[in-house]
């Protein structure tokens, strides 16, 4: 068996804690941020912009993870404390939520400074630019943000950002390793996990079950298949159209490994034996298999020609 007897907490001074899994996933979040900036950049998509979006991408997916969190967990413990539904330094958090939740509220951002770009243009809600005022709206128009966000669309972005998001959700799933607040089935396979500290194993026992029984590395299958889908991600990109498939793909061949996955997982059954997970999972899969099935296109790689010849000289004309 594999055993893990690292302590869950960096640092504790009296109410503070530092945590493992609060820093993998705040340095999760700045991977994923400097990397579509890095990988944006080469699509023509300005830096900046990436970092605008990125702020509300980032609240957004604090919201919905939490959000989606509490839901699964609100007959046995938030309906009971409403208080706790608050006290996000406990910890609590649901992957998915911060997944689509960051896209939709980064998606939102997008759609509002370009709808607010045609307003001020006075091609729709002409309504608007007589309300904000001719001066608003030609600083506006002349302002560097409002050009950024006329360059590029919502589903391309996205297609950027699809394989920064399969690296953090892994970087920050190490964090779930250590401190093994996801609780599995038990197994006799070799690599099965037990934990020894101390504060794991109280963690355990608060939940009535035993730290030192071997249980699935449910989170470790959860990463290899992110590596996979991030190897089937990168050997796509650009040969996918429109834009936005190729995150629609990442949406569905993740979930489709996470619900496989959660089955050796002990999470609250909602339906049948099936959890939020699943539940969520067959959700994404219900909207994006036929999204890429009726919208998506091939697209052929242009063959490698070398370097381009430089322009072509005419003959000198005969003396």
């Amino acid at each position: 068996m594999i055993r893990i007897g690292m302590d869950p907490n960096i640092v504790q001074f009296g109410t503070f804690v530092m945590s493992w899994h609060g820093v993998l996933s705040l340095v999760a979040v700045v991977v994923a941020v400097w990397l579509t900036a890095r990988w944006g950049r080469r699509e023509g998509i300005d830096p900046e912009a990436v970092y605008a979006v990125a702020v509300w991408a980032i609240i957004g997916g604090i919201v919905g993870a939490r959000l989606l969190h509490v839901i699964d967990n609100w007959q046995d413990t938030y309906s009971k404390n409403l208080a706790l539904v608050f006290a996000v330094w406990n910890g609590g958090i649901a992957i998915y939520g911060a997944i689509l939740g960051g896209f939709v509220t980064g998606a939102g951002y997008i759609w509002g400074r370009q709808l607010l770009g045609r307003a001020y243009r006075g091609e729709t809600l002409a309504w608007l630019r007589g309300l904000v005022g001719e001066r608003i709206a030609r600083g506006y128009l002349k302002g560097r943000m409002y050009a950024l966000f006329q360059k590029f669309s919502i589903g391309r972005l996205a297609d950027v950002t699809a394989p920064a998001l399969l690296i953090a959700q892994t970087i920050g799933r190490i964090g779930d390793v250590i401190n093994g607040e996801h609780f599995a089935k038990t197994t006799g396979l070799p690599w099965g996990f037990i934990y020894t500290h101390e504060t794991t194993k109280r963690l355990y026992e608060s939940n009535g079950l035993s730290s030192l029984i071997p249980t699935h590395p449910a989170v470790v299958y959860e990463m290899l298949w992110n590596m996979v889908v991030l190897a089937v991600i990168w050997k796509l990109r650009g040969r996918l159209a429109p834009p936005g498939m190729l995150f629609s793909l990442y949406l569905m061949l993740y979930s489709l490994g996470r619900f496989f996955v959660q089955f050796l997982r002990m999470d609250i059954p909602w339906f049948r034996g099936l959890t939020e997970a699943h539940l969520v999972a067959l959700v994404v899969m219900a909207i994006t298999v036929p999204l890429l099935a009726y919208r998506a296109k091939w697209v052929r790689q242009p063959a490698a020609t070398g370097t381009p010849p430089g322009p072509q000289r005419r003959p000198r004309a005969q003396r």
